[in-house]
């Protein structure tokens, strides 16, 4: 536990359960359950949050190392623990985790009508899957709640989503659950070589290298799945264009980071040798996602598909940052996750916020609507700038960093991956021009209403962070300065000593 012995670390992880346990005793007629399921989730979803802040406050990001400990003996005959700890990677996502949620739920207070109960137990549960995800500090801990995020998102699919809802839940289940097969496998022969599951320890054991090549394409199949780099990408579209605004949401802000933290938290420290081999194969996958998928945007008249790609596309960006392996890459990938994070949520909230009204995502539906929503064209021009990555807004920081550290690795990938802000621009301009400019062309565009006070308190806080994000990004880097350079460090010791060791054999 943290030097106060307050294991604050599960408390944020399982309160959320907590809230379902009060959403599941209250009894009565449906509007009363509907309004309960409602007002509970949201207060506890607003509670963790608080608690996720006093994290934030007391971390100290001086330390490179896990903080706030907690251990639980689960299986000691195996060296398999209960292990919670935070580092300077983790702590931003927790954050992300619980800012988002809140988030969500005020967003589907009037959009989800039918299992409103149901739909707050998923949300909560969700929660509690994620955050324990990015506090876990054993393999084992991990992938359980790795894995078990499927199910929440699966339901919030699958039971409020579109027409083709079932289609998209089955196919994204499908296809996560393949990946993480394999990750299982590679588990166990970790935990067969290091005789533990404890990531500090297997972050220091040397795997040989014809192991690590194995692991790593075993870790590589689940992660690849979950950023999702291309080719595996095909899932994404179809669960966003099914998925309710709030399920985009969470799937965009949290759930495509799972596979990115992933490689920061496995395959780079752990499988140095294999990283660094491959590197050149996820160099290439991540500049066909920026480069293909930024193209197929262009061509989306969805605009919850262009938004879907458009997320392919820098999370490619992210995967080439990570590879690189040296400070400024790494750091821009982190920086990346959190404003995509925050700025593709807001992107998917706005398209919610029309769709709720018009019950439509088709582009050419709309056009004109500065005319009659002057404050939601303000918004939405908010959040495609900074999608477009201009300078002052969270999106400009990651990427500059990343081209920084990619140049250092080759031109050619450093050009190549920042394609993908000149083609955003593209895109991104595009659909702001057709959805907002223009005259109106429909009759009920011309009653339609601008944002509403619950829709402003949804939009705040992340107009709020995506400035705060580009105004003054130090106060996000300086939290994982640290842990970046330790993670770096450690990597480029380990291929140097494997270097070392092969031309010694030689000789």
């Amino acid at each position: 536990m943290n030097a106060a012995g307050f294991p604050i670390l599960s408390l944020i992880t399982w309160l959320p359960l907590i809230g379902c346990v009060v959403i599941m005793a209250v009894r009565g007629d449906e509007a009363t359950v509907a309004s309960n399921a409602r007002w509970t989730a949201l207060w506890t979803s607003l509670l963790v949050l608080a608690l996720s802040l006093v994290l934030w406050v007391k971390f100290d990001p001086r330390e490179p190392g896990f903080q706030f400990n907690e251990s639980i003996a689960w299986l000691p005959h195996y060296r398999i623990g209960y292990k919670m700890g935070v580092d300077g990677i983790s702590t931003l996502f927790v954050l992300l985790s619980t800012v988002l949620t809140p988030i969500c739920i005020l967003a589907s207070w009037d959009s989800i009508q039918v299992k409103v109960r149901e739909f707050m137990l998923s949300f909560l549960i969700l929660e509690t899957m994620m955050v324990g995800m990015f506090c876990a500090t054993d393999f084992v801990v991990f992938y359980m709640f790795f894995e078990a995020v499927l199910i929440p998102m699966y339901l919030i699919i699958g039971v409020w989503g579109g027409p083709r809802r079932v289609y998209a839940a089955v196919k994204f289940f499908l296809f996560t659950l393949t990946g993480s097969v394999l990750m299982l496998l590679a588990l166990i022969a970790m935990w067969l070589h290091a005789g533990t599951t404890d990531i500090s320890v297997l972050m220091d054991t040397r795997f040989p290298v014809h192991m690590q090549t194995w692991l790593f394409f075993a870790l590589m199949a689940s992660f690849a799945v979950k950023v999702p780099m291309w080719p595996v990408h095909t899932w994404l579209p179809d669960a966003h264009v099914e998925a309710p605004t709030a399920g985009s949401v969470i799937l965009a802000g949290v759930l495509l980071k799972m596979g990115a933290y992933g490689f920061l938290r496995f395959s780079v420290p752990m499988l140095p040798d294999a990283s660094q081999t491959f590197a050149p194969l996820v160099f290439t996958l991540s500049v066909i996602a920026v480069v293909y998928t930024s193209f197929v945007a262009l061509a989306q008249e969805d605009m919850k598909k262009l938004i879907a790609y458009s997320s392919v596309a820098h999370m490619g960006v992210v995967t080439i940052g990570i590879f690189t392996f040296n400070e400024q890459g790494v750091q821009g990938a982190l920086f990346q996750m959190l404003s995509h994070g925050i700025v593709s949520a807001a992107l998917f909230l706005i398209v919610g916020v029309v769709y709720d009204r018009i019950h439509s995502r088709e582009i050419v539906r709309y056009g004109g609507l500065a005319d009659r929503m002057p404050g939601y064209a303000l918004v939405f021009m908010v959040f495609t700038l900074a999608s477009v990555g201009l300078p002052g807004t969270a999106g400009f920081i990651g990427e500059f960093l990343v081209i920084i550290g990619a140049a250092q690795i080759n031109f050619w990938l450093a050009l190549l991956g920042g394609l993908g802000m000149i083609l955003g621009a593209a895109y991104m301009l595009y659909l702001y021009r057709r959805v907002i400019f223009g005259t109106i062309t429909h009759a009920d565009l011309r009653h339609i209403l601008d944002l509403n006070p619950r829709e402003w308190a949804v939009f705040a806080p992340l107009v709020v962070l995506t400035l705060w994000m580009g105004i003054y990004p130090s106060s996000f880097t300086g939290f994982f300065d640290e842990s970046v350079a330790a993670m770096v460090q450690h990597h480029h010791a380990a291929v140097a000593s494997t270097v070392r060791l092969a031309q010694e054999m030689v000789h």
